[in-house]
């Protein structure tokens, strides 16, 4: 594909310097050469003047906030789209496969039909993969397959063809995580090379070996996985940051120097003033913005949410059996099984949408559930953004006292422009995040999600996860993110596919390490037993911890530096205190805000305390 380039002298110049490049060992040539591409929606530029070189076995992450075109991204590369200006070059004979993030489906025919094309020589690997993936009869009819069936089958479609480079768009959506490290595998093992959009971190971390950030129109390249890009992105913005100090410095002397009434009669003084203007037109480092949510406190009782011997079944499928649970006061839980076990289900039972078949669930009178479900409820596109949110309300409580409804969407990161566009000119994206603070707006003391991380970005769940850490409420929670699990989790159930569930401490990294340390666990059903220290009951009662969850073993190690950071910020506050002993009203504020640290000094204290006695605790155990 070869589209309109600004410029004939610029792409020859390109040439000439690629080949002496060549002639001196220094370029490597690249499969597919993104060259100065513009790409424009409306008002909003999607990118500008960008260029990227993949290399034959790049595996790259793109990641960005939603809207910043990840996908479009994807799709110029796969040639379903084209770039305003710009080319895109690929090496002869190159073949790319795209998987969308929404492939389309039929609306009638059988599995097999969907699936098989009738190539012996491709089919035995569909049929491969799917049984790989647990599903077996290709005669059943398409339209009665799950999302996440469908998925599956799309997946195995896709890698079955002959590709070179493999293009995909949020390939972990609604699969368990039985295939997603399936697919990790894969991937991690594959020579093809590879483009993905993801929101899941382990995911990253486990399979790529480039991180891709698509910010304000530019394509920002780091060659490490997720952990390594996040250290380097933030010493780049360091660096950027540094770059405008020196060059506000330099600004400020330069001005100086203009005041006291140069005269430009020198050519030595005309290029100082040249440099000056240029010191002026230079543009101050600009970083994303985060989504901004704050965690609403709503009173409630004695009484939660209280499940007791409720059981579900969908014809001959049984999905829960006999299950029982009290959910506790600021406890995080979170559901895990493959696809189809009933996880939806459950969430749907608890949040009174659906009625189970024996049993029964009482909520207390003061529970207020928001319900963050799979997929977002139909949207009328032609609907301003503006208009969404003011059905819910013209003003919304905060801590800080009443927002108005674009005060609320400038939080979430819509700007003025898009509050009054119609939301079918949203991405999937956008659209998850609007639902999110339709969710988020009300006055809630529960909180359901189900798969909260479908199409939201990184950046967005980074910031929910220190919402959820800090929300006083229950939080109840189905996903295949097994970061999120760790960072939120501190009790994980299992569906073990037969009705029954099974509890487990901590987060998915204890989970994991429980199941390992258990080979001989039991798949029928069985309430969790309290016999063992570190477990609690079904009704929630703490035994007595012998190890530490994966968020307090990373407390624990920074705990010290924490407390001294705390300590050296009352130390400075002090400072100030004596240095504005007259000035009343600085004086009031830094007494209380001094105050409010050596509050929160003390509690860390506490958490001190706790945690180096569970310490203690654990090695006394080890060495019984």
């Amino acid at each position: 594909m070869k589209n309109k380039v600004d410029g004939k002298e610029k792409i020859r110049y390109d040439i000439f310097y690629r080949a002496a490049l060549l002639c001196k060992g220094e370029y490597s040539m690249n499969i597919i050469n993104i060259e100065h591409i513009d790409k424009i929606f409306g008002d909003k530029v999607i990118f500008h003047d960008a260029s990227l070189g993949i290399q034959q076995g790049d595996k790259i992450g793109i990641i960005g906030i939603n809207g910043t075109g990840k996908s479009t991204l994807l799709k110029i590369i796969a040639g379903e789209e084209e770039p305003d200006t710009g080319e895109v070059i690929y090496q002869n004979g190159l073949k790319t496969l795209y998987l969308p993030q929404n492939p389309e489906f039929p609306g009638e025919g059988t599995l097999a039909s969907y699936v098989l094309k009738g190539d012996p020589q491709t089919d035995w690997q569909v049929e491969s993969y799917l049984n790989i993936l647990g599903i077996t009869d290709l005669e059943v009819p398409f339209d009665t397959l799950s999302g996440g069936q469908k998925r599956k089958a799309a997946m195995a479609r896709a890698l079955s063809q002959d590709f070179d480079v493999l293009l995909l768009d949020e390939p972990t959506n609604h699969l368990d995580m039985e295939m997603i490290g399936w697919l990790e595998e894969y991937l991690r093992n594959m020579r093809k090379t590879l483009l993905m959009v993801t929101h899941d971190r382990y995911f990253l971390d486990r399979t790529v070996n480039k991180i891709l950030e698509i910010s304000r129109g530019s394509l920002y390249e780091y060659e490490a996985d997720y952990s390594g890009f996040l250290e380097r992105k933030a010493q780049r913005e360091e660096m950027e940051l540094a770059s405008e100090r020196k060059r506000q410095s330099i600004l400020r002397i330069e001005s100086q120097w203009a005041q006291r009434g140069c005269r430009a009669r020198s050519t030595k003084q005309r290029a100082r003033l040249e440099r000056l203007e240029a010191l002026k037109n230079g543009k101050a480092p600009v970083r994303d913005q985060n989504v901004e949510l704050e965690s609403q406190t709503v009173r409630m009782g004695k009484k939660t949410i209280e499940l007791s011997h409720i059981s579900k079944s969908y014809g001959d499928k049984v999905l829960i059996r006999d299950f029982s649970y009290i959910f506790l006061k600021n406890q995080k839980v979170g559901f895990i099984g493959k696809n189809g076990c009933g996880k939806s289900t459950l969430m749907k039972i608890i949040a009174g949408l659906v009625s189970p078949d024996s049993g029964t669930v009482e909520r207390g009178e003061t529970v207020r559930i928001g319900y963050f479900a799979q997929e977002e409820p139909e949207m009328d596109p032609s609907q301003r953004v503006i208009d969404y949110v003011k059905d819910m309300g013209e003003y919304f409580r905060t801590g800080e006292g009443r927002i108005s409804a674009s005060q609320m969407l400038e939080r979430f990161l819509f700007t003025p422009d898009m509050q009054y566009s119609p939301i079918g000119k949203l991405s999937g994206g956008e659209r998850r995040r609007l639902y999110l603070l339709g969710v988020l707006a009300g006055e809630i003391n529960v909180l359901i999600m189900d798969e909260a991380g479908n199409n939201l970005d990184i950046p967005t769940m980074t910031i929910l996860e220190e919402y959820l850490l800090s929300f006083q409420g229950i939080v109840i929670t189905v996903s295949h993110d097994r970061y999120f699990l760790d960072n939120v989790a501190d009790r994980i159930f299992e569906f073990d596919g037969q009705g029954g569930l099974r509890q487990y401490e901590g987060g998915y990294t204890d989970y994991l390490e429980t199941k390992k340390s258990r080979p001989e666990e039991k798949k029928e059903v069985q309430q969790p037993q309290t016999k063992k220290e570190g477990n609690r009951d079904w009704k929630g009662q703490r035994q007595t911890k012998l190890k530490f969850s994966f968020k307090e073993q990373r407390e624990y190690e920074t705990i010290d530096q924490d407390i001294s950071d705390m300590e050296e910020k009352i130390g400075k506050l002090e400072e100030e205190i004596l240095a504005n002993a007259t000035n009343s009203a600085k004086l009031n504020a830094l007494m209380a805000e001094k105050e409010e640290a050596e509050d929160a000094l003390e509690k860390k204290m506490d958490r001190w305390v706790y945690l180096t006695e569970l310490a203690e605790r654990i090695e006394a155990e080890k060495n019984k």
